[in-house]
């Protein structure tokens, strides 16, 4: 009979030991559950207030830059609605010193290169002030000019060397009318030969262009 109680009470001890055993099992998972779950959270806490902070300056900047857009717009409304362009001619003309004054200044200094366009400028000026062209030299570089468009900021050279022939005062009405040209001619060397009856006369120089500045959207990856 006392053995049997024995029995019993061991059972008991075995069946106690098993509930603590399974009790503290239970009880180590769910503890080392909590802190790989609460490091987890934390590292997303972490992040998403990254995320938030990034857009809330992404909003700012997108907030001042449309302030900027809008007071760019005025003051080009402004700028382009004068009466008188910048040069003395009518904003609303064709002829001469005509066109607004946007149009004015990239007749000034165009924002494409275009040595076609430049050439035939040349003529026109060379024509108007009577000396005949024996020869307009110059790269067309177009391509190569294209592939670095909106990496540059500044005025980009273009070099071009005209021969011309004429009277003494032709001559030096080109000579005048390049220096008053709206775009820019920046004459590196002169050659003149022959009297004043007919000059030949062979002008290094060169003008430029600005190319337009690109817009770039970019994303930004948040780590």
């Amino acid at each position: 009979m006392a053995q049997s109680q024995v029995s019993l009470k061991r059972i008991g001890v075995d069946k106690t030991n098993s509930r603590i055993v399974a009790v503290t099992g239970v009880s180590a998972f769910v503890v080392v559950f909590c802190i790989v779950a609460s490091v987890s959270l934390f590292g997303t806490l972490l992040y998403q207030n990254k995320v938030i902070g990034v857009k809330q300056t992404a909003v700012k900047q997108l907030e001042t830059n449309l302030k900027a857009r809008d007071s760019l717009v005025t003051s080009y409304k402004a700028f382009v609605s004068t009466p008188q362009n910048i040069i003395g001619g009518s904003s609303t003309g064709s002829t001469g010193n005509d066109g607004n004054n946007a149009k004015i200044i990239l007749d000034a200094l165009p924002s494409k290169y275009d040595f076609p366009a430049l050439a035939t400028s040349l003529e026109k000026l060379a024509t108007t002030q009577g000396v005949s062209i024996k020869s307009l030299g110059g790269t067309d570089d177009e391509v190569a000019q294209d592939t670095g468009a909106g990496k540059v900021s500044e005025p980009v050279a273009v070099p071009f060397e005209l021969t011309v022939e004429g009277s003494y005062d032709s001559i030096k009405n080109l000579v005048n009318a390049m220096e008053k040209s709206i775009r820019p001619i920046q004459i590196l060397k002169t050659e003149i030969s022959g009297d004043q009856q007919q000059l030949s006369m062979t002008i290094s120089a060169q003008t430029f262009y600005q190319p337009e500045k690109a817009l770039n959207i970019t994303k930004k990856v948040v780590k």
